[in-house]
């Protein structure tokens, strides 16, 4: 017989809403949703597990705050499910961050070939984190629509195959399952020590989408009120005069 334990674990990883007290705390502090560099300035690093939804933020943010997006994915990942070497992938990534002076939005983890850099120099982590039974039907859907050539592959020339999705160690469903609790645990102690509710720079982003869907539409009104504010701003004094 299957074990009680075993099925109360089981639905406890699939179905936990992820709440957590400090995100109740959060919204009494009136904190902006976006800390920024203080000059206007904001590069975000978007963090989870595979299929949290990373991507579909990047790309959401880049086009709310115009700033370049920059996946990691598709930096990473040579045709034919090519890895490229450290060296390379970090000038690459070295480049892209230095690209834009006002900043830029990175989706992706990779922290055994970049270490801290992207972190260290971002203004913002948003560590995305909702229930497994949201993200994971997602994260099939996703790549079955890959498998048959439906949807575009996480970098041009890596497409999936029947071997790679359910043969394969590295199949993306399978390590999306064996990484949950260990990316919680390692962004929830990040997190614990960084987070925005003790003045750092992570914010944890979980729940079914009404927590992001809010959150996103703070940073819309963020985005409205500076671009009013620039607008009536009163015209520096020219001091150079014929």
């Amino acid at each position: 017989m299957f074990p009680f334990s075993n099925i109360a674990r089981l639905w406890a990883l699939f179905f936990s809403l992820g709440n957590d007290p400090v995100d109740e705390h959060l919204r009494s502090l009136g904190l902006p949703p976006l800390r920024g560099d203080g000059t206007g300035k904001y590069r975000i690093r978007i963090t989870g597990n595979s299929g949290t939804g990373k991507s579909t933020l990047a790309r959401e943010l880049s086009a709310i705050l115009d700033l370049p997006y920059i996946p990691l994915d598709s930096m990473f990942w040579k045709p034919d499910w090519g890895q490229s070497p450290t060296d390379e992938f970090r000038a690459a990534v070295r480049a892209a961050l230095d690209a834009d002076p006002r900043g830029w939005i990175v989706d992706g983890n990779y922290r055994t070939r970049l270490g801290t850099m992207v972190t260290d120099e971002a203004t913002d982590v948003i560590w995305v984190d909702p229930p497994l039974a949201l993200y994971f039907p997602r994260l099939c859907w996703r790549t079955a629509l890959r498998l048959f050539r439906l949807a575009p592959p996480c970098s041009p020339g890596c497409e999936e195959t029947v071997r790679s999705v359910f043969f394969s160690r590295e199949s993306i469903v399978w390590w999306c399952l064996s990484n949950h609790g260990r990316e919680r645990k390692r962004q929830g102690e990040a997190y614990r020590l960084d987070g925005v509710h003790v003045g750092g720079k992570i914010r944890r982003i979980g729940g079914w989408g009404d927590e992001l869907d809010a959150w996103k539409q703070e940073v819309r009104a963020m985005v409205l009120l500076k671009t009013q504010a620039d607008a009536f701003a009163p015209e520096a004094p020219d001091s150079m005069h014929a």
